[in-house]
């Protein structure tokens, strides 16, 4: 049977190794910064920004998804981002990731949201399609821009 439920404290360990499966199958093992007291502080604190979903497979966790709430000026409501969408190897093609991106739905419209959306390397084939099979479409004409490290400190010590 297939659940998908908020992620909690205990799922912690399970989170950080869903993280780190991703990178490594985004060949970004080596960016990989985070720990499972950082996701503890940012996940689960009275203040939390980011949500976690866990999906499970007959009591099994397979796969998670982390969104948070950001804003479209242009349509005057708040949207969902979704940071990371990621199901394990072995249990791809059981429904894990699709009922993580309904679960997402779902809130985004209980809450009124404008939009979904989510990056995507290039490269990745598979959740193209896949994406692409739910109704999304690529926004080809915007390009995404970071500041992050010593050019994001750098920045914000500008006058």
């Amino acid at each position: 049977k297939l659940l998908v439920r908020e992620a909690t404290p205990a799922d912690t360990p399970q989170i950080l190794h869903f993280i780190n499966e991703l990178a490594i199958y985004e060949k970004q093992a080596h960016e990989v910064e985070t720990n499972a007291a950082m996701i503890q502080d940012t996940l689960f604190d009275a203040d939390e920004k980011a949500f976690c979903l866990i999906c499970e497979i007959d009591g099994q966790a397979v796969g998670f998804a982390i969104y948070f709430f950001n804003y479209s000026t242009w349509l005057g409501k708040y949207g969902i981002y979704l940071e990371d969408l990621y199901v394990s190897p072995e249990h791809r093609g059981k429904g894990a990731g699709r009922a993580l991106l309904i679960h997402i739905a779902k809130i985004a419209t209980a809450n009124n949201c404008g939009r979904f959306e989510w990056s995507v390397l290039d490269w990745n084939t598979p959740s193209i399609e896949f994406y692409k099979s739910l109704g999304a479409r690529e926004m080809s004409d915007w390009r995404i821009y970071r500041v992050d490290g010593d050019a994001l400190q750098a920045l914000a010590e500008k006058e």
